[in-house]
């Protein structure tokens, strides 16, 4: 007969509970991963993202140095950009080019011109700049083309810059925005590093320069957004702000996505196109061709790019200027704001006495001008230095037209 001790033993030990709960836990993860992967294989794969050359319409080009992806559109020559032609930048006499380029480096060809724009991986420059995507345009036969390179990785920068050296090498110039103080440099930077050679001997035409001679009294800035609203009647649809395109560059080379950058190619054609339609407003107004009528501020402009190279021109420009209501443009609102505001600036008034005293001989015009700003300066209790400088200058044209003893009237 068995005891109870022995029947005790003879059981079988309980699983402990803890034990028996982790077990479960464990059928249970296996069993949803057993689903889970069920679930993955059954979905299609997710597919390749489109390549870049099939949004942007290019192709893959053997450079020598490796693939580079190269967009080509081509325009007629009386495809008009806004209000102008590019036609017209192919009248540019050498007269002009030499006007607006910086000293010494006129172009002598116009059908050479090489119309420069770079998209960048910063906007501050220096050596950890990159140029992914250099838009250039230029003459071929009847038609203007723009070429664009674009390195779809850090890698191709080789294929960019050996595709872009014969460009270079067979430009009679370069046209560009801004480009002396930033494309232009950062290329040569690229170029140097790379250990190619930089043709240094480009003439170059940078047209912020004589826009900024031009319009910079009349616009609250001269970026090429503005004067092609303002002067060439262009207005961008969709167009992607500059600020944004290296941040978009940076999320196509992580996630290969190309379709944000279909903008960026619009962006930088644009950009070239309107180089070229506005050294063709250059050219129609400096050689006197027609244009859409020119404001005073304009003609005073003109004026200031003629005045060293051909007086004559220059003063003729800014007769024209005071004859279109140049002070009435400048200052439109002078004397309501100095009322107002209790603020007075000489200087304008100071140059603009210069300018008919100086340049048209004209000393009563001069003084006119003297004795309306002595009129503004106490409507706005000026500083007392100008009223000084005011009537000092006052005194000195009536003793030259014999007034003396009238100051102030």
């Amino acid at each position: 007969m068995n005891s109870p001790a022995d029947s005790l033993r003879r059981a079988p030990a309980a699983e402990p509970p803890a034990a028996h709960d982790h077990a479960a836990r464990a059928g249970t993860l296996d069993e949803l991963r057993r689903i889970i992967r069920r679930i993955e294989n059954s979905r299609p794969p997710r597919p390749a993202p489109e390549p870049v050359e099939r949004i942007v319409g290019g192709e893959l080009v053997d450079t020598g140095q490796g693939p580079l992806l190269v967009v080509r559109r081509e325009y007629p020559l009386s495809h008009q950009h806004g209000r102008l032609a590019l036609a017209h930048a192919l009248d540019v006499s050498p007269s002009v080019l030499e006007l607006i380029a910086r000293a010494g480096e006129a172009p002598a060809d116009a059908r050479g011109l090489l119309f420069l724009d770079t998209e960048t991986t910063g906007l501050a420059g220096g050596t950890g700049t990159y140029a992914f995507l250099v838009g250039a345009g230029y003459v071929e036969g009847d038609r203007f083309v723009v070429v664009q390179h674009f390195m779809r990785d850090f890698d191709e920068e080789p294929a960019l810059l050996a595709a872009l050296h014969p460009l270079l090498e067979g430009a009679s110039g370069l046209v560009t925005f801004n480009g002396a103080g930033f494309d232009v440099p950062l290329l040569e930077t690229r170029f140097v590093l790379a250990r190619r050679r930089w043709p240094g001997t480009l003439a170059h035409v940078d047209l912020l320069r004589p826009a900024r001679r031009v319009w910079s009294a009349r616009f609250p800035d001269c970026r090429l957004t503005t004067l092609e609203r303002e002067v060439l009647g262009l207005i961008r649809d969709n167009d992607v702000p500059g600020a944004l395109i290296p941040a978009l560059y940076f999320d196509f080379l992580r996630s290969r996505r190309a379709a944000p950058l279909a903008r960026v190619f619009a962006h930088n054609c644009d950009d070239v196109l309107s180089l070229a339609a506005l050294l063709g407003w250059f050219t129609r107004a400096l050689d006197g061709g027609a244009n859409p009528p020119l404001g005073a501020g304009e003609l005073a402009g003109l004026g200031r790019l003629w005045e060293r190279a051909d007086p004559e021109r220059g003063v003729a420009c800014y007769r024209q200027a005071l004859a279109a209501g140049l002070e009435r443009q400048l200052f439109p609102g002078l004397q309501i704001e100095a009322a107002g505001a209790g603020g007075f600036d000489l200087q304008p008034w100071e140059e603009l006495a210069k300018y008919h005293e100086h340049r048209r001989r004209d000393v009563a015009a001069a003084r006119a001008v003297v004795v309306e700003a002595l009129a503004l300066a106490r409507a706005a209790a000026a500083s007392p230095r100008f009223f000084d400088a005011l009537t000092h200058r006052l005194a000195r044209l009536e003793r030259r037209l014999g007034l003396a003893g009238r100051v102030g009237g």
